[in-house]
């Protein structure tokens, strides 16, 4: 078994990541990565940029809403994502049934049995057959008006079981407000996967897994897709001889054999610098994030409840966190590092901001912190 350094295991995730060689379309970067978390747009599109070049903000949202090759609905762990259109035939017969049975409780409990879940989804999906696109608050008025009346969480918790069914997703944003869509009528599937087996499904997520995420290990993918470990450990021993075992900290990983070519090249720039936004793919895709990130800092970054800050990029490391506040045609970013920044970082801190605010087509006034705490 080879033994990796850390900067070897990071510098391996970064270019599997494409924070090295970066893509020049959104629908490439969502399919490299098997989806991009999008609970929140602006941070989705901030993590295409980290992992593109030369695209704007508008091209990000023209690949969902004009071309339709990425689409906004619930995936991986049962959360918002953008997933590729081409995997849609495969993932979502995989996901779904996964996240439906972990929610039934939770459902039960909104008072959303089994009955009323499927009258509701017969419902949209006549009314947006009809009607669409429409907004959760004009989709909740539809069902009281056919006499179904559903509060509180059991709005979302509906619209997320209608989606892991595959009957609907996120459509244009109308102003501020998203709206819902029939998935069968915002794209044209591919039949390339309709056929898969649970089994091959999970293979397939498996070597895309470790394609995006290597060197890895099956709790890391566990902890990413939210599917069950046996299934995991079942498609890792299908994909053993495509597999290199690996030893990281004393404990096994794993990646896939044509990725360790490169692994012990050294680094084609002199450092990768990124501005990563809320929800990061790059942060949720493994069990555990201290190779990445000291443990002292973890607080500053995982504040509770869910929430996983903006936060600063450097070979890997996740340095310091950000945050920024539009002023008309202005975006004020303040960084602030966990410890002062290596002099060697400047430039390409320079160029990040540079390329943020090309992105965005704003003009960036970038502000340090220079008090550690």
């Amino acid at each position: 078994m080879t033994s990796l350094s850390n900067d070897v295991v990071l510098r391996r995730r970064l270019s599997a990541q494409r924070f090295i060689d970066r893509l020049p379309d959104a629908t490439q970067v969502v399919r490299a990565t098997c989806g991009i978390q999008a609970q929140e747009p602006l941070a989705a599109a901030l993590s295409i940029r980290a992992r593109s070049r030369g695209l704007l903000v508008a091209d990000v949202e023209r690949a969902r809403v004009q071309e339709r090759s990425v689409v906004r609905t619930w995936g991986l762990r049962g959360t918002f994502h953008l997933l590729a259109t081409e995997d849609l035939p495969w993932l979502l017969p995989l996901l779904g049934p996964v996240f439906i049975a972990a929610n039934r409780r939770r459902r039960a409990e909104l008072g959303l049995d089994e009955d009323t879940c499927m009258r509701g989804i017969r419902i949209m999906r006549d009314i947006l057959a009809s009607r669409g696109p429409l907004t959760r608050a004009e989709l909740v008025e539809h069902l009281a008006t056919c006499g179904l009346r559903i509060e509180g969480q059991a709005r979302p918790h509906l619209l997320q079981r209608a989606a892991l069914e595959g009957v609907i997703c996120l459509g244009p944003d109308r102003g501020t407000e998203p709206t819902y869509v029939l998935l069968r009528d915002w794209v044209d599937l591919p039949q390339a996967g309709c056929s898969f087996s649970q089994e091959k499904a999970v293979v397939e997520l498996a070597l895309r897994y470790l394609q995006a995420y290597g060197p890895a290990t099956p709790e890391d993918m566990a902890a990413w897709s939210g599917l069950p470990m046996s299934w995991i450990r079942a498609a890792w021993q299908e994909i053993a001889h495509q597999l290199m075992e690996v030893e990281i900290e004393h404990r096994p990983a794993w990646e896939i054999k044509s990725s360790s070519l490169h692994l012990e090249q050294p680094l084609a720039v002199a450092s990768v610098v990124r501005l990563l936004p809320r929800y990061d793919t790059y942060l949720l895709g493994y069990q555990k994030r201290d190779l990445m990130m000291p443990a002292l800092y973890a607080r500053r970054v995982n504040a509770g409840g869910g929430i996983v800050h903006p936060t600063l990029l450097v070979d890997g490391r996740i340095v310091g966190t950000w945050k920024s506040k539009q002023q008309k045609s202005r975006l004020d970013v303040t960084i602030e590092p966990f410890e002062p920044l290596a002099p060697a970082v400047s430039p390409e801190l320079e160029a990040e901001i540079s390329d943020l605010a090309r992105f965005l087509d704003l003009e960036v006034k970038l502000h340090i912190v220079t008090e550690y705490q």
